[in-house]
């Protein structure tokens, strides 16, 4: 019996193995939007505003995230290449193993000694990321930790006014978990963090627009945003934002009070 148990065992691991080796762990899906250039040689066109980004910026929105809301915490799922989850969930599974394990990846603000944040580096932006969680296999249900090495791409919708970041999980590193399990683990987490999370807003249309009151026209001056440029420096991030400028029409006089 133990024989048998053995052999199933591995044939079920092996299984896994070979899915995920030609299958591959699920990448993100396409940002919306155009991918966002750097500024050009000659300069900033007119009517351009920069808005710098640092990487205090980002840690203390992170640090109110884990403070002051849930960690990020996403179901661990297989998924297809194009993001739909498979039914089942995993090709070594079995529900009578199920348990009550959660089978999920949390985000943590640090561990295995790394910390969650955005860093400016190399002309790349970087996002590493620590996480713990736990996951059925074979009936045991196995608890892990580590973190994931990520890059960030940006991408501008035209349409909605909208920056857009996208996290690609380049790699994942387990902390003390046997090479067997970890090869069907790391390709769950980065699977799973790449199709959950994405895309990220980073700037919304309300954010960018403007419209300024003249009392002195009796007018309206607008902004509306044609382009985006983003550029990377050593700790900070600046965006290129080009507005067209255009001046809206004469405002109602208002009516005396009484």
């Amino acid at each position: 019996m133990k024989y048998i148990l053995t052999l199933l065992g591995g044939l079920i691991l092996g299984a896994a193995l070979v899915y995920f080796f030609f299958v591959g762990a699920p990448r993100a899906n396409p940002l919306p939007g155009s991918p966002i250039k750097p500024p050009d040689q000659g300069g900033p066109p007119p009517g351009t505003a920069i808005v710098t980004l640092d990487e205090r910026f980002f840690d203390a929105v992170l640090g109110a995230i884990f403070r002051d809301m849930s960690a990020p915490s996403f179901p661990l799922k297989l998924t297809s290449m194009n993001g739909q989850t498979e039914e089942g969930q995993s090709p070594f599974r079995f529900a009578a193993f199920q348990g009550g394990c959660q089978d999920k990846v949390t985000l943590t603000p640090e561990g295995s000694g790394m910390k969650t944040g955005v860093r400016f580096t190399g002309g790349k932006v970087m996002a590493p990321l620590a996480f713990n969680g736990s996951y059925n296999v074979l009936g045991s249900c196995v608890q892990f930790k580590g973190w994931a090495q990520a890059n960030m791409q940006l991408a501008y919708d035209q349409s909605k006014q909208i920056v857009y970041g996208q996290i690609n999980v380049e790699g994942v590193n387990l902390e003390g978990t046997p090479p067997v399990v970890s090869g069907i683990i790391t390709p769950l987490v980065q699977g799973t963090i790449n199709q959950r999370v994405n895309p990220l807003e980073i700037l919304r249309a309300a954010q960018l627009a403007l419209a300024v009151p003249v009392q002195a026209s009796n007018g309206t001056l607008n902004a509306r945003v044609i382009d985006v440029r983003a550029e990377v420096a050593e700790g900070m991030l600046r965006l290129h934002v080009t507005y067209d400028f255009k001046g809206g029409g004469q405002a109602q006089p208002q009516q005396p009070q009484g």
